[in-house]
């Protein structure tokens, strides 16, 4: 297992180095969650894709909560690797464990009884209600493996491994784009068969990650003993991810507003918003690999008690990242409908979701600033406030906005889609006080 000291050599190059293989994972676990929609639209049809829509958006919104209460073993355990403590690692690892899987059987225990009900909470067109349940049921009875992977993603990015991630997300993705075109198109199982496709895929990931960490060796000491809740582990490992998980959480439920209040508008609109969002994924992918790589990196060295690295490693992703967002949003803006063209074969689907991803475009740039600004927070530790901003963002603002807007006469997904940029506005300002404040704090002491 390749791990990588983040608190020595060039900053740039260290942050830039780890940050690829990151990139490259989020990428195939992109093309892998976009995999579903896109063989879903081209042999089922636009009602399939409808409830593969509806309910990917619902289980993003699980995957994204669970991922930000991983990031808590991110920072501990780069905490404890870049201080040299290796027992504690090992024991933060072990308890981490024993957190999702109870994690996992709550979920699994909520989501797969009650998939008609969640389904109609988020106003499934009627339609594409039983394809919506389908999918939300199957994906809720693989919940273990969703957790699984990000657990172990979570401490191989806490230990400086980039790259072990990336060849099982690779392996994962392979095997649910041909586990969908064998289900949707050779056995016409519609959204269903996407999502038995997406949780058989999971738990092959998770078997491959096991199998390369018992065959190599680890940069921390863990033992079966290490297999339970230490104090120490468990209150470290909640403070920092639980306010990400509930900031995670609010943020994905402003999402999944959005996605009721245009399951209202209809079946077309419903399933363009399902393929805006799955195309806004890869165009975030260069901030969201920037806002886990900053996170690692900020925790070693402050673990190694290089803040001053840290700070340089904020601006230095700030700096790189807006290069990537400007492409990206011109990719957004003039590029939409080629884009949405790869998930959809419906001119109607084609033509509204570039509406929606025109407003994207504009968030793309914004994302590139504010995700570097979590990234370096959260591996501080500062998740209170992380968790503040992701409040006041999705509930002061994008929630009343999309509101608003939707009760305007002809109302336009690009005017709904204006809420998110809007969003990110007060969020990075927020986020800019913040670091003044607490570097003023830091220079004072």
């Amino acid at each position: 297992m390749r791990t990588q000291s983040l608190t020595r050599g060039n900053i740039l190059t260290a942050l830039i180095s780890f940050a690829v293989p990151v990139l490259l994972a989020l990428l195939l676990q992109a093309a892998y969650g976009a995999a579903d929609l896109i063989i879903v639209g081209r042999f089922a049809g636009t009602l399939e894709q409808s409830g593969v829509a509806s309910g990917s958006q619902l289980f993003n919104t699980v995957t994204m909560v669970i991922t930000g209460l991983t990031m808590g073993v991110t920072v501990f355990v780069g905490n404890a690797i870049g201080a040299g403590k290796r027992t504690l690692a090992g024991k933060a690892i072990g308890t981490g464990i024993v957190i999702f899987a109870v994690v996992a059987i709550l979920v699994t225990a909520f989501t797969a009884p009650s998939s008609r009900v969640l389904a109609s909470m988020l106003h499934a067109p009627e339609e594409a209600f039983s394809q919506t349940s389908d999918y939300i049921r199957i994906c809720g009875m693989g919940t273990v493996f969703i957790v699984a992977y990000n657990v172990i993603g979570a401490v191989f990015r806490g230990i400086g491994d980039s790259r072990t991630p990336l060849l099982t997300v690779a392996i994962a993705c392979v095997i649910n784009i041909v586990g969908d075109l064998v289900l949707v198109a050779g056995f016409d199982m519609g959204a269903a068969g996407a999502a038995i496709a997406t949780v058989g895929a999971q738990a092959v990931s998770v078997l491959c990650s096991l199998l390369l960490i018992r065959r190599r060796p680890l940069p921390f000491s863990f033992s079966l003993s290490c297999l339970r809740p230490d104090g120490v582990c468990v209150k470290g490992i909640l403070r920092v991810g639980t306010p990400i998980a509930l900031q995670e959480l609010l943020v994905q439920f402003s999402f999944l507003f959005i996605q009721v209040i245009v399951n209202g508008m209809g079946v077309t609109e419903s399933a363009a918003v399902g393929v805006a969002e799955k195309v806004c994924v890869f165009l975030m992918l260069v901030s969201s690999a920037y806002m886990q790589s900053i996170s690692a990196f900020v925790a070693q060295n402050n673990g190694a008690g290089r803040a001053d690295r840290s700070r340089k490693a904020l601006f230095y992703g700030i700096r790189t990242a807006l290069m990537a967002g400007l492409a990206m949003s011109a990719l957004a803006f003039f590029g939409g409908s080629a884009l949405s063209a790869v998930f959809s074969s419906d001119p109607a689907v084609i033509q509204a979701a570039h509406q929606y991803l025109k407003a994207y475009g504009i968030d793309c740039i914004l994302t590139a600033v504010l995700f570097c600004f979590l990234g370096y927070f959260n591996g501080c530790g500062r998740t209170m406030f992380v968790m503040f901003q992701g409040i006041v963002g999705a509930f002061c603002v994008r929630i009343p906005v999309v509101w608003l807007i939707s009760h305007l006469e002809g109302a336009t997904l690009f005017q709904i889609g204006l809420a998110t940029p809007t969003s990110s506005v007060v969020q990075i300002i927020l986020c800019i006080i913040a670091y003044r404040v607490y570097q003023k704090k830091r220079s004072v002491l």
